[in-house]
């Protein structure tokens, strides 16, 4: 399967700026050219970007508005932009796909618009890893290292990565399948890590390792509001899926205790679901501390709004069915909701049709 087969055509005025989807070829699935494209940051309409899509993961905003998305299984990064068919432009090295694994979570340094350094969390032969990529003239290049031995399963891998307001590098792992990494300090699997962009362990982090936070399940959604406060979204076993505020240090429970909790020893999360709601993936966050949730068995988009105090003030599910399994959704330059869905999974054959759409909402 190569990245994608067919596009919505949006109109409106091309732009082409340093780091634009040039240089890379279009996927051989593609069919035809659209007439124009949307100005980035400005006037982006709302419906869907990019379909057909080949399991896409994660998605980064380059400078010029265009989006680059990971595809999972197939190693593959696309770049994607209103009104144009996408274009691979590159896969990523070493990328051993598999269940839940392969290539997933894509972050861009703060470097980016000097060096374009940007960064990749994937499934290899034998552990998921973070490397190093350079993003130059549409063209994705290099693969270096920079965090190898965090636990891979079939399931249970983590995957996302975000810079935070800190300029360090965080990435949320799973645990994968063997629950006692979650309260293992020594392991990097079931926690939240915090990275020098080199790969080298800030001398701030509280265990003198990596390790940010610890005691999570499977860590797939990462986000901070306009005060610094980050927030983290988790899949749950059998009862209940987690949004939590992260602490420095903090011990979310898994597997002692899932959900609500008492025990002083454990961080409780902010918001709970049953597993059925949920499933949650990526999450995005605005400045004023509103989280936007993307579930995957939920088949629907959480809107949930956390209070200066930190406690949740209201949760309100959107699109609930409209787009299926949601894997991921980011806020654009124009304040819209881009989501990616996550209709085929596991190897299933149908359905196949994955997207990247912008919702009318404004975050």
């Amino acid at each position: 399967m190569t990245g994608v087969s067919r596009r919505t055509v949006l109109t409106g005025a091309a732009v082409c700026l340093v780091g634009a989807c040039t240089g890379g070829t279009p996927s051989p699935a593609a069919t035809g050219r659209g007439p124009g494209t949307i100005p980035p940051g400005r006037g982006t309409a709302p419906g869907v970007v990019a379909e057909n899509l080949g399991v896409p993961w994660d998605l980064a905003f380059l400078p010029a508005g265009e989006a680059l998305v990971t595809l999972r299984d197939s190693g593959q990064v696309v770049c994607i932009r209103p009104g144009t068919d996408p274009v691979t432009v590159g896969t990523v090295p070493g990328v051993v796909a598999g269940g839940e694994g392969g290539l997933l979570g894509l972050a861009l340094s703060p470097t980016f618009a000097t060096d374009g350094a940007l960064y990749a969390y994937h499934t290899a032969a034998s552990d998921n890893r973070i490397v190093r990529l350079t993003y130059a003239d549409g063209t994705l290049s290099g693969g270096d290292v920079v965090v190898s031995g965090i636990p891979k399963s079939a399931i249970h891998n983590g995957g996302r990565i975000r810079f935070g307001p800190d300029g360090m590098l965080y990435a949320g792992t799973g645990d994968g399948s063997t629950r006692g990494n979650a309260q293992d300090l020594s392991s990097l699997g079931g926690k939240i890590l915090r990275i020098s962009p080199d790969g080298s362990v800030p001398a701030d982090n509280p265990y003198g390792s990596l390790v940010w936070t610890y005691g999570h399940r499977n860590v797939q959604g990462i986000g901070w509001d306009g005060s610094g406060r980050m927030f983290a979204s988790e899949f749950g076993q059998d009862s209940y899926d987690e949004l939590n505020l992260i602490r420095r240090g903090g011990n979310y429970g898994w597997p002692i205790v899932e959900g609500p909790t008492g025990d002083a020893r454990f961080v409780a999360p902010l918001r709970t679901w049953p597993v059925a709601d949920a499933s949650p993936s990526g999450i995005a966050v605005t400045s004023g501390g509103v989280v936007y949730l993307a579930a995957l068995r939920g088949q629907r988009l959480w809107r949930v709004v956390i209070g200066e105090e930190g406690t949740v003030q209201s949760s309100t599910a959107l699109y609930r069915g409209t787009y299926g399994r949601l894997r991921h959704v980011a806020i654009g330059g124009d304040r819209h909701l881009w989501v990616v869905t996550s209709n085929r999974f596991r190897g299933t054959p149908a359905p196949t049709d994955d997207r990247v759409v912008i919702l009318p909402d404004q975050a």
